[in-house]
């Protein structure tokens, strides 16, 4: 059976599922998954609702903004890959006793391609018992303006990914203040879909969290290179030791799950802070919005890890 997977844009945080499609396993699963990118992550959801494509990756937030505004569109997600906030703040001096407090005297720069960066970030702010909007913010840059900005000497810290923070820290032009990752469990991308789809797919879609789960396992027991290696080519214009830095990095923070099973605590800390945030005003449930029993069969299979591509 052939699977339509979107994918919103390519980051090198979701490099799990590039290593899925690297290792072949999903053809190792018996399942015919091709990959395509969305027109925009909002479209993502409408086109699943729609019935034009069958499954995606991406936040659990897009699953929780849908729902407030549709509370019966029925999506879930199904399959969690990626478990933490993959977001850094990068300073422009170094700071080693940085206290997300001193932001108050900073100028800083936040995402403005998507709202959870800024989301988590805001709520990490509230729980200090600091206002977010007295932060002196530049919101409608770029991360590579917000790059631009940091080295001309523009902005004082700025909120980003990789490769844009190992770029930096390799020049010697930013510093890493803040990992996001460190606030813990906070569940950032999943394989979503509709209960719909879920129910009269099924069997595809358990084949898909195997070979995630499979995948998992590989991705866990090689080293830096092997894993650079495997996912480069979707990565043409990235330098090799450049993403080996980041992937030692992103693995040293935990980002990456072990198992596809997306687990109601970070589930909940991501809800709060598109709460907090003013994204959702309702904050559809766990069970209105997550479905485990694929994840939870494969992991009870315990099948074997990937072999290399």
């Amino acid at each position: 059976m052939a699977i339509t997977l979107y994918e919103n844009f390519r980051a090198v945080f979701y490099l799990p599922f590039y290593a899925t499609h690297a290792l072949g396993a999903y053809e190792a699963e018996g399942v015919d998954v091709r990959l395509e990118t969305s027109p925009s992550p909002e479209a993502s959801a409408t086109s699943l609702l729609n019935q034009d494509t069958d499954v995606s990756w991406g936040g659990p937030m897009r699953v929780l903004l849908t729902h407030d505004r549709l509370p019966d569109c029925g999506l879930v997600g199904f399959c969690e890959v990626v478990t933490k906030d993959p977001f850094f703040i990068i300073g422009r001096e170094n700071a080693p006793d940085f206290d997300l407090r001193d932001l108050r005297s900073m100028r800083i720069g936040t995402v403005s391609e998507v709202p959870t960066p800024w989301l988590c970030l805001q709520d990490d702010l509230r729980r200090l018992d600091l206002d977010p909007d007295s932060l002196d913010r530049v919101t409608d840059r770029t991360m590579a303006q917000n790059e631009a900005a940091l080295r001309e000497g523009a902005l004082d810290a700025i909120q980003v990914f990789q490769p844009y923070a190992e770029h930096l820290i390799r020049d010697g032009a930013g510093h890493i203040l803040y990992a996001a990752a460190d606030r813990g469990q906070c569940s950032y991308t999943t394989l979503y879909t509709t209960w719909h789809t879920l129910e009269t797919k099924r069997d595809a879609l358990l084949a898909m969290t195997r070979a995630i789960y499979r995948m998992q396992k590989w991705l866990h027991a090689q080293p830096d290179a092997v894993v650079a290696e495997t996912v480069a080519s979707y990565f043409p214009g990235l330098e090799r030791d450049v993403l080996v830095a980041i992937i030692a990095r992103y693995r040293a923070l935990g980002i990456w799950g072990r198992n596809p099973i997306l687990l109601q605590g970070g589930f909940e800390r991501l809800k709060t802070s598109c709460l907090s945030g003013g994204l959702i005003s309702r904050g559809a449930s766990y069970a209105e919005c997550i479905d485990t029993s694929l994840a939870e069969q494969v992991v009870r299979e315990d099948p074997a890890p990937m072999a290399g591509p």
